[in-house]
């Protein structure tokens, strides 16, 4: 009977706190993000209905992001109350064990971290996506446009007063491969396509070699250079596929299918599905490793210590797993490797942490 009374309430407390926790550091979003917002509109005539659902479509998939900080923290707490009301030492008292108590607590996290993961990041992702879709409607750049499809990469492009189409059948470096481009006058009157095998991007000013231009119903070949005039280049297109935390799961796996038929680099999409497939086990190890460090600290210090210590500690790992990630990226590590060695290395600490947890 007291085994199940004991577990219910830390079960009980652990959720309010993680809850507590959480609502903070989303109101702490929401308030910094609208301000980011206001900014954002401060030249439109929108009203501030606008700002207030973007913030509001965006602030869960930040929530998201760190939610394993959420964890640290929330673990801290929730041992900083344990260890106010002596707690501990009743547990211990009536015969339950510190590892007992952890046990409890790594399985709520767990079914909490699965939840998040499953149920969570596809309703922030889907958000995130409605966010960036709105707010593309209002960006100054909005008239130009990329995306990749199985027909291969698609770009809209205005340019001295022209309408620029654009499709291409793969990526290579800084070269479009198999290329066409349809242009049109600012009323979208046919003027000229091109026709391309390979166009060096690398620069603002593509340089087009052997193109075929067709120009009312007539058909003309040049051996030299055209250059083409474009306000995308290499490095912009690769940037514009960056934000992958606006697509769920299984829009992750269609976009990467459509990366691989393109020729374009699948490293970012590989990276991002590792961390979806590792969140779960990362929340939990952020728990574990918070409440091994409650237990073993002494209990006479400060409670602004033990914040300062977790907050540094958020830091760390946080700079641990973005340079993990960017060696991932950059191919410098398999994109598992990138993904999985912080979570490694935090469990391994753990390890060492549950070395006599009982006698602490």
């Amino acid at each position: 009977m007291i085994t199940k009374i004991y577990q219910n309430y830390i079960v009980k407390n652990f959720i309010g706190t993680l809850l507590k926790i959480s609502l903070i550091f989303y109101c702490l979003i929401f308030i910094m993000n609208i301000f980011e917002e206001i900014n954002f509109f401060k030249d439109t005539d929108s009203n501030i209905y606008l700002p207030l659902t973007l913030t509001f479509l965006n602030s869960p998939s930040v929530l998201y992001e760190i939610f394993p900080f959420i964890f640290l923290i929330s673990t801290q707490f929730f041992f900083i109350q344990l260890i106010d009301k002596e707690e501990i030492l009743v547990f211990k008292k009536h015969g339950i064990t510190n590892t007992q108590v952890l046990k409890v607590i790594i399985i709520t996290s767990a079914l909490i971290a699965f939840f998040i993961n499953i149920i969570f990041y596809n309703i922030s992702s889907n958000l995130k996506f409605l966010y960036l879709d709105i707010k593309n409607d209002y960006a100054k750049d909005n008239k130009y446009l990329a995306v990749i499809t199985e027909n291969g990469l698609w770009i809209k492009d205005e340019i001295n007063n022209k309408i620029n189409i654009i499709n291409a059948e793969k990526i290579e470096e800084n070269f479009l491969i198999n290329v066409e481009i349809i242009q049109f006058d600012k009323n979208f009157i046919f003027d000229q396509s091109i026709l391309a095998e390979k166009i060096n991007i690398k620069n603002y000013n593509w340089k087009i070699n052997n193109a075929i231009i067709s120009q009312n119903n007539f058909n003309q070949s040049t051996n030299e250079d055209l250059i083409f005039e474009s306000n995308f280049n290499s490095e912009k297109i690769n940037n514009l596929f960056s934000d992958m935390s606006s697509l769920s799961f299984f829009k992750l796996k269609n976009i990467k299918n459509n990366y691989e038929n393109l020729g374009y680099s699948t490293d970012e999409v590989d990276v991002h599905i590792q961390k979806i497939f590792a969140y779960p086990f990362y929340l939990i190890i952020m728990a574990l490793f918070s409440a091994i460090i409650m237990m073993n600290i002494k209990h006479n210090r400060p409670k602004l210590f033990s914040l300062i210590f977790g907050i540094i500690l958020s830091v760390v790992i946080y700079y641990i797993n973005y340079f993990s990630a960017v060696l991932g990226q950059n191919l410098s590590l398999p994109s598992y490797i990138s993904v999985w060695t912080p979570i490694l290395l935090i469990f391994l600490s753990c390890a060492i942490g549950l070395v006599r947890i009982n006698e602490k």
